[in-house]
């Protein structure tokens, strides 16, 4: 493996998307005029190879330092003087790289990669290390940008930025602080039709999904009025995140071709202009209102866990003397919705401490709850009713503090649903679905409160549903469970392995699942693979006995007295 030491060059156009989607042949004109007047000659005479282009990025390695800056400097300026609609953000790293061909790589060139993304427009940052090798070198000011988390990087970066300082409207108008919420702002979509009709259409699908989003109490969500004031400007992402105060922008296109329509969107961080989620769906203009619904149902769905991993991923980068009630939350996160035994520990010590600093945070409050009630359900618990108990504490302490948050809302009615409270919690469920309609977890667990009923007909639906809104959720294993213990509950034994199969394929680890699979084998009569699904089941669940079975389970006495006959057959002691 061939290693140097090089200083590397990354730099991107500005606002290219938007670019692209206002002209693509005048932008492409630009581009290249750019490259041939003054990019590749500024290259050249500071003695600089161009490694790749990538787009609207390029990645340059210099042998010296001191020209890479002179370079991008002598770019820039250029590029100021110009009233042209290219206009380059600029990183540069001094580090170790890997050569591969004519390819680099390495953290060298990952962090001049986060550097540019740093860089104001028109802008260049440098990394520490290289400001202090130019030293007094070069006549110009940087100014100290502090320290800055980067992604995938594991150390802060020390930041210098040229222009050292802003303009004045720059200083007159500070950047807005985040709310401690996953903040969204949806913008205009772009009409890519040449029909002023569609214009209607694409306002309206806006509206439609920043209505759903504002129903998300977990969610900051700009309102309408003030993201239309965006309607034809070509503004950068990480500038308007700055302006508005916004962690995340869902921007977007609508294309007519005859009686189809395509929609496209995608969903940017604003931090650093990374794509956390992008889709395309295509309809039929024969019912326009139902694809204007469908439309939104699916964008909506589909946000919801793009957003939580995005945060997920976010508050990781933080430092821990930074991480507030919040953070520990968003990190109890993934733990809480992996519903295994040794992850729900983890996520319990997070929010514990989340709790510890904001005793009152309806969020921190009722994933504690789902926690325990996870532990009474799933027999991780001693003692089940305590850990019932304690789930309905929890909950309802988060509802008397946020009695319309649809999350809330949900986990209270899934605790209710565990306690049997059937008629309670599906009063607590319809009321969450009619505030967040394309909340996929709801949907899911009024799949398990009709399961529960023995009505396996409205239960598949319903899990079909949560389904459809959210293809690609990691609880999508959960849905197959719920799915497959219906059709237990219908005597549809062989169906019922064939979901439960499916759902260990997702999850592995969720050993629980072969407390339903083992029974239901005997019931299709394949007691080789039954006895095979209980020696699993006994491996981890070693004092699991019936008596515990019955306890923890929320099923009816018929559902409950097959099942317990399956374990029964196999050798579980009373």
């Amino acid at each position: 493996m061939e290693r140097r030491l090089a200083a590397i060059f990354a730099a991107d156009v500005v606002g290219y998307s938007s670019l692209m989607a206002n002209n693509e042949a005048a932008t492409l004109e630009a581009l290249k005029a750019h490259r041939i007047q003054i990019f590749d000659p500024a290259v050249k005479k500071h003695r600089g190879r161009i490694v790749k282009l990538m787009g609207d990025g390029v990645l340059v390695e210099f042998a010296s330092v001191l020209d890479a800056v002179e370079c991008a400097l002598s770019i820039q300026r250029q590029l100021g003087e110009e009233s042209g609609v290219i206009k380059l953000r600029i990183g540069i790293n001094l580090g170790d790289i890997i050569i591969e061909g004519d390819d680099i790589y390495g953290d060298g060139v990952n962090i001049a990669a986060r550097l540019e993304t740093l860089a104001d427009p028109g802008g260049v940052c440098l990394s520490s290390i290289v400001h202090e090798s130019v030293g007094n070198r070069i006549d110009t000011e940087f100014a100290d940008a502090g320290e800055h988390e980067v992604k995938n990087i594991e150390r802060p970066i020390r930041v210098y930025r040229w222009p050292a300082e802003r303009s004045a409207s720059d200083n007159a108008r500070p950047p807005l602080a985040l709310p401690d919420k996953p903040s969204i702002v949806v913008l205009p979509f772009d009409n890519m039709s040449g029909d002023p009709d569609q214009e209607y259409f694409a306002d309206g699908i806006v509206e439609a999904i920043t209505a759903a989003l504002a129903n998300i109490r977990s969610f900051f969500v700009i309102a309408r009025n003030t993201a239309f004031t965006y309607k034809g400007r070509h503004a950068d992402v990480r500038e308007i995140g700055r302006e508005l105060g916004v962690s995340y922008i869902l921007e977007g296109s609508v294309q007519r071709a005859g009686n189809k329509l395509r929609l496209t969107a995608q969903l940017i961080e604003t931090e650093n202009g990374a794509h956390v989620w992008a889709k395309r769906f295509d309809g039929s203009l024969d019912d326009i209102f139902e694809l204007q619904d469908q439309i939104t149902e699916q964008v909506a769905g589909a946000l919801q866990p793009s957003i939580r991993l995005a945060e997920i991923e976010r508050v990781r980068r933080k430092r821990p003397q930074d991480l507030g009630a919040y953070d520990f939350t968003m990190r109890a996160l993934p733990h809480v919705w992996a519903l295994e035994q040794p992850e729900t520990v983890t996520a319990l010590s997070f929010l514990e401490q989340a709790l510890e600093i904001d005793p009152n945070y309806p969020l921190a409050l009722s994933l504690a709850g789902w926690c325990h009630a996870q532990r009474s359900v799933y027999n991780w618990s001693d003692d089940i009713a305590a850990s019932k108990s304690e789930a309905l504490r929890l909950a309802e302490k988060a509802a008397e503090l946020s009695s319309d948050d649809p999350l809330v809302l949900s986990v209270l009615g899934t605790v209710h649903t565990i306690i049997r409270n059937f008629g309670t919690a599906r009063i607590l469920l319809e009321r969450a679905v009619s505030i967040d309609p394309n909340s996929a977890w709801t949907w899911s667990r009024l799949g398990w409160l009709e399961t529960y009923a023995d009505r396996p007909e409205p239960a598949m639906e319903y899990f079909e549903k949560s389904g459809r809104l959210s293809p690609f959720d990691p609880l999508i294993f959960n849905n197959y469970v719920g799915m497959a213990s219906a059709m237990e509950g219908a005597g549809e034994f062989d169906k019922s392995v064939e979901l439960f199969r499916r759902a260990l394929q997702e999850r592995p680890h969720a050993f629980w699942i072969y407390r339903s699979l083992a029974p239901v084998l005997v019931g299709a009569g394949r007691m080789d693979e039954a006895r095979a699904a209980y020696d699993i089941l006994m491996q981890h669940y070693p004092d699991l006995t019936l008596s515990k079975v019955r306890d923890a389970m929320v099923f009816s006495k018929p559902f409950m007295d097959v099942m317990l006959d399956g374990l029964r057959q196999l050798g579980m002691a009373e």
